[in-house]
Parts: structure tokens; C-alpha cells; sequence
């Protein structure tokens, strides 16, 4: 199972690498894709708590906004507020449907969909039209995460439990994250980015701030999702990856290390 486990991460991985060095629409589509197919099980695992949500509103008002990256003077800006609105309009709808219970919920659950997937998730495609070593950073974005969640694996199970016990992160959303893992994917993580930057012949000061946000944000993203997948009941948000899941289980955490390295070098410029 492992091994299996890792032929899929290397081929995903060598995949999404080659993807984000092409850029353009061989980028846009498959992370446009991602995301809408991320916001569709989030959707899912919201009805099963028990939200009403209108799906189809949702995935447009995600799609139009990524859209955004592709045509020049899009209205991104007022398409997220015209969505925003008919977002609580279909709450006032359930609300005079006599389904006042999940009403207000139904609205704050699509807006923060909507905000996560599409203004968030947008960042994806921001980082990758950046002026200057675009695809580079991206790379970097990409493997900060990566090799934190490899660190904190490694670590965290054969390394640090061997030596100084296993002490649970947060034992009742993920019974096998540990601190030790944790401490050990942000130390990893930071040295796997600024070597991988210095290779790519980028400025190390802004890749290690990269890195150690990512380490330190990223799991926690995996943890909130985790939050969740436990109220639904499900172990993972789907299988569309075989044995890694589904989307949203690939985008996690990864989702705010790409903001993230986005605004370190919005900073840096």
C-alpha cells in the first residue's frame, strides 16, 4: 500500500511540475478543474452535515472568478460581490421555504466555499503570473509543502518515535499527526525549499520564508479540512486519486502555502 501510495504521489507530483513550467491554459485548466472538482466535494460533505447549498451557484461563481486569469479586464471584483449577493439571496429563499435552521448556515457555508476555492485557490494561478521567475516560484510553493508533509511522515514515524516518544497534535482530528512530526516537517521543509531555490537560482531569504510558512500554515489547513471530513463521516473527500483521496485532500494544505508564497514575494518585489 505504501509503495503504491508513492508511485502515485511521484507520478502526481512530476505531473503538476511539468504542468506548472508550461503555464497558460495547460495550467489554468487542470487547476481550474481541481479546484472545481475540490468545491464539489466540499459541497457533498456539507449536505451530509446537513447544509443546504446550491451547487451549480456555487461552481459558477468559483469558475467565473478563476476565470478572471485568462481575459484581460475581466470583472473579477464585481463577479465576487454579485456572487456574494446571490449567495444570501438563496439563503432568503430557504428561509421562506419555512427551512429557517439552515438558512444563515447555508449562507456563511457558500461564502466560505466560495472564498476558499475561488479567492483563495486563485492564488494558484496569481503565483504563476507573477513578472519575474514565475514558474520558479511556483515550483517552490509547490515542493515547501511537499516536503514538509514528506519530513513530518518521516520524522514524525521512524525518526523522532523512535527517540522521543509520539506525542498527538491533535488527536481527535488526525490520530497520527504528532508534534515531533510536526516540529520535524518545518525544519525539513525549510531546508528541502531554500536548497531547492538555491538550485533554481532564486534568492534564499524569500524561499525560506516560504518554506517555514508553509510548514508551519499547511498542516493546520489539513487539519481544519480534517474538521470537516469528521462531521460528514468520511475518511476521504474522494477517490478521484485512488488511495490519496480526493481533491480537497491534495489542495489542503497546499492552497495556503501557494497564498502564502504569493504575498512573501508581493513583499519582496
Amino acid at each position: 500500500m505504501l509503495r503504491k501510495r508513492a508511485v502515485i504521489a511521484l507520478t502526481l507530483g512530476s505531473l503538476a511540475l511539468y504542468l506548472v513550467y508550461l503555464g497558460g491554459w495547460f495550467y489554468f485548466i487542470p487547476i481550474t478543474a481541481v479546484l472545481l472538482l475540490a468545491t464539489y466535494e466540499f459541497t457533498n460533505m456539507m449536505r451530509k452535515i446537513g447544509v443546504s447549498i446550491n451547487l451549480w451557484l456555487l461552481l459558477t461563481a468559483v469558475f467565473l472568478l478563476l476565470l478572471g486569469n485568462q481575459i484581460p479586464n475581466w470583472p473579477a471584483n464585481l463577479l465576487t460581490l454579485m456572487s456574494l449577493m446571490l449567495f444570501m439571496s438563496y439563503s432568503l429563499w430557504l428561509y421562506e421555504k419555512e427551512e429557517s435552521q439552515t438558512a444563515v448556515l447555508s449562507w456563511m457555508t457558500m461564502m466560505g466555499g466560495f472564498l476558499f476555492f475561488g479567492w483563495v485557490g486563485n492564488h494558484f494561478l496569481l503565483l504563476r503570473d507573477i513578472e519575474v521567475n514565475a514558474w520558479q516560484w511556483t515550483i517552490i510553493a509547490l515542493i515547501s509543502t511537499w516536503s514538509a508533509d514528506s519530513g513530518a511522515y518521516l520524522i514524525g514515524r521512524f525518526m523522532a518515535g523512535n527517540i522521543l516518544g509520539r506525542h498527538p497534535l491533535a488527536p481527535r482530528l488526525s490520530p497520527n499527526k504528532t508534534i515531533e512530526g510536526y516540529i520535524g516537517g518545518i525544519i525539513f521543509g525549510s531546508l528541502f525549499t531554500v536548497g531547492t531555490a538555491l538550485l533554481l537560482q532564486l534568492p534564499w531569504l524569500p524561499a525560506l520564508i516560504i518554506g517555514l510558512l508553509a510548514s508551519i500554515i499547511g498542516p493546520l489547513g489539513d487539519l481544519g479540512m480534517s474538521l470537516i471530513k469528521r462531521e460528514s463521516n468520511v475518511k476521504d473527500s474522494g477517490r478521484i486519486f485512488g488511495a490519496h483521496g480526493g481533491a480537497i485532500d491534495r489542495v489542503d494544505s497546499l492552497i495556503w502555502s501557494v497564498a502564502m508564497a504569493y504575498y512573501v514575494l508581493f513583499l519582496f518585489a
